[in-house]
């Protein structure tokens, strides 16, 4: 599994469990077909931005820190997940529809959750154009979107 994916699982994982230690996380990851290293793993918790915090019970449990060292807006995603009218996939590259007016504050936020998978991305005034990495699926990368914006594809299906 490459890098991205691994990543996406790991935050996957802890959002969704209380994992208290780095070995359960790694039997966790193995049970899922995901294998790493012990520094793999803790490369990959310091670039996700993830942190051990105490689980309210005496113990600890891992959570993704809300944005580590950028200035994207906690909750950013309820204000502008309503502006996104359309999602399309171009030869390796995604591009998405806004409001007039909106992408560039819609890109501004995607780019400052300083998400692996995206390289960048370039915005007028209702388009933004969202650059893969290299290595990076189209499939890696709407992930990606999903986890930025909860709910972006069932949004945009709606419409």
């Amino acid at each position: 599994m490459h890098k991205s994916g691994r990543l996406l699982e790991i935050e996957k994982l802890i959002k969704e469990e209380d994992i208290p230690s780095h070995d359960l996380l790694l039997g966790k990851l193995k049970k899922k077909g995901v294998s790493c290293t012990q520094a793999t793993l803790s490369r990959d918790l310091r670039q996700l931005g993830a942190g051990r915090v105490p689980d309210g019970k005496g113990g600890y449990k891992y959570v993704i820190m809300d944005n580590p060292g950028n200035s994207a807006p906690i909750g950013g995603e309820l204000q502008l997940l309503p502006v996104i009218r359309d999602i399309i996939d171009a030869k390796g590259l995604i591009v998405i529809r806004t409001m007039p007016g909106n992408a560039s504050n819609t890109a501004f936020y995607i780019d400052n959750t300083a998400r692996y998978e995206i390289a960048g991305t370039i915005a007028g005034d209702d388009t933004i154009l969202i650059i893969p990495r290299d290595g990076i699926t189209n499939s890696q990368a709407h992930a990606c979107l999903e986890i930025i914006f909860p709910g972006i594809h069932e949004q945009v299906r709606k419409k």
